[in-house]
C-alpha cells in the first residue's frame, strides 16, 4: 500500500507520499562536520515514496550492508501543488511538521563517490525515511523559531534549530519549486544539522520536535532492529 502521512489528530492526509524532496548540507556546521565545502545555492535530492516508512516501527535499517547513518531532520507536509512558487505562497502550502531520519549507507555512499557515481541507493532505499505523524499547520509558523532533538539511549545526540539554515523554510520551497512540481502528499526534508553518525543496533532513538505556539510539538519514540 502507498504510504501516507499521518496526523498527531490520527488524520490521515488525503494523499499518499509521492516523493520526498530533501536537501542537503543546509547546517553549514553539518558541512563542515564531513569536510564538504558549504555550499552557496541548495543541493537538492529526491528519495522515493518507497522510501518512507512511519518512524514507530523498528527500524530495520539494512545494516548488512555496511555502516548506517542517522541524520534527523524537520520534515514538511506539502498541501497544495507548488509549481516555480514564491516564498510565501511555499510557506502557506505546509499543512503539516514533522520529523524524519533521512538514513544513509555511509560504506555504499562512499564507495560511489570515489568512483564519481550517483549515490542514490545510499540515500533512497526501502525504509530510508522514517517519518514521524506530522503536527497540523493552522496558522502563521515562525520558520526560524523551530527547535528539534535526537536522544539515542538517552544521549542528546543531535539538536538542530531552523534559525541556523543556510537556506530558510520558505526560500527553500520555493527553490525546490522551480525544479519540481511539489504535489499534496509529498514530503520535505529541510537539512540535517551537525552530530550525524553511525545508527547503533539494538538502541532507542527519541525525536522531539517543538513547533511552535499553536501548533503543538511531535515526540517520537522508535527501536533499532538487534
Amino acid at each position: 500500500m502507498p504510504f501516507t502521512a499521518r496526523f498527531t489528530d490520527d488524520r490521515r492526509h488525503a494523499e499518499p507520499v509521492g516523493k520526498i524532496v530533501c536537501v542537503g548540507r543546509n547546517y553549514a556546521e553539518h558541512a563542515r562536520e564531513l569536510n564538504n565545502p558549504v555550499p552557496s545555492a541548495p543541493l537538492l535530492f529526491i528519495k522515493p515514496a518507497s522510501a518512507a516508512v512511519a518512524l514507530e516501527t523498528p527500524l530495520e535499517a539494512q545494516f548488512e550492508r555496511g555502516e548506517v547513518h542517522f541524520e534527523t531532520e524537520l520534515a514538511l507536509l506539502i498541501g497544495a501543488p507548488l509549481t516555480a512558487a514564491s516564498p510565501a505562497e511555499a510557506a502557506r502550502a505546509v499543512a503539516g511538521l514533522g520529523l524524519a531520519l533521512d538514513l544513509t549507507l555511509r560504506d555504499v555512499q562512499s564507495r560511489l563517490k570515489e568512483k564519481g557515481h550517483p549515490w542514490e541507493i545510499a540515500k533512497a532505499f526501502d525504509g530510508a525515511c522514517p517519518l514521524s505523524a506530522f503536527a497540523p499547520v493552522t496558522g502563521e509558523v515562525d520558520w526560524q523559531a523551530l527547535h528539534f532533538t535526537l536522544d539515542i539511549d538517552g544521549e542528546c545526540r543531535q539538536t538542530g534549530d531552523t534559525g541556523d539554515m543556510l537556506f530558510a523554510i520558505p526560500e527553500l520551497l520555493a527553490e525546490m519549486s522551480r525544479h519540481f512540481t511539489l504535489e499534496p502528499g509529498d514530503v520535505v526534508l529541510t537539512g540535517t544539522p551537525a552530530g550525524v553518525g553511525v545508527l547503533p543496533r539494538g538502541a532507542e532513538l527519541r525525536l522531539q520536535l517543538a513547533a511552535g505556539a499553536g501548533h503543538g510539538g511531535i515526540e517520537a519514540v522508535t527501536r533499532t532492529a538487534a
